[in-house]
């Protein structure tokens, strides 16, 4: 059979298969196993994954929660958009916006308390990405995503929204302090 002969005359689903055409078909589903198994052992043992809950939710419901954090908590003002800088007591539910082109508020949190983290986006898909640490989530509208952080180490930490959000996606940043 050549590789120039026309499609009517080459059947190769109907040719048989050669011995060293089934061992590779072979290893390949066995790889293919076995990566499947490195999944599943990677997200129970791996403590790569986050262990977050999302919940439905509405643009108006979610921005009042932020707002009452942000009147009971605000211990200052930063920037030239006046962002508030929040400063939540231990184990409280601190609330995240992301919307055109910033994240909303400032959080000043304590080193080693817990704290549960909600986010919601108020316009489109935007990307929550803290900086240094690995943590990367997709933060959709309507929808409000919590995880459980527990700062370790003091220092400024910097969120990059890293889904494409439109012109201004390359100035959508925000922080959070940790003392």
């Amino acid at each position: 059979m050549s590789a120039i002969s026309p499609p009517a005359e080459r059947v190769w689903w109907k040719a048989p298969l050669d011995k060293l055409e089934l061992t590779w078909i072979a290893i390949a589903f066995v790889w293919s196993l076995v990566m499947f198994g490195m999944m599943v052992y990677w997200h129970i043992y791996g403590n790569q994954n986050l262990a977050n809950e999302t919940y439905k939710t509405t643009k108006e419901m979610f921005a009042a929660k932020t707002q009452a954090m942000v009147d009971k908590y605000t211990v200052r003002t930063e920037t030239d958009q006046q962002i508030p800088v929040v400063k939540p007591p231990a184990g409280s539910d601190v609330y995240l916006i992301g919307r055109l082109w910033a994240w909303w508020p400032i959080l000043e949190l304590e080193k080693g308390k817990q704290y549960k983290l909600h986010l919601s986006a108020m316009d489109y898909m935007h990307g929550f990405s803290l900086q240094p640490q690995n943590i990367n989530i997709q933060v959709h509208p309507n929808y409000e995503h919590v995880l459980k952080i527990s700062p370790n180490q003091s220092g400024t930490y910097s969120i990059v929204c890293n889904e494409y959000c439109g012109i201004g996606h390359h100035t959508m940043v925000g922080r959070i302090y940790v003392k």
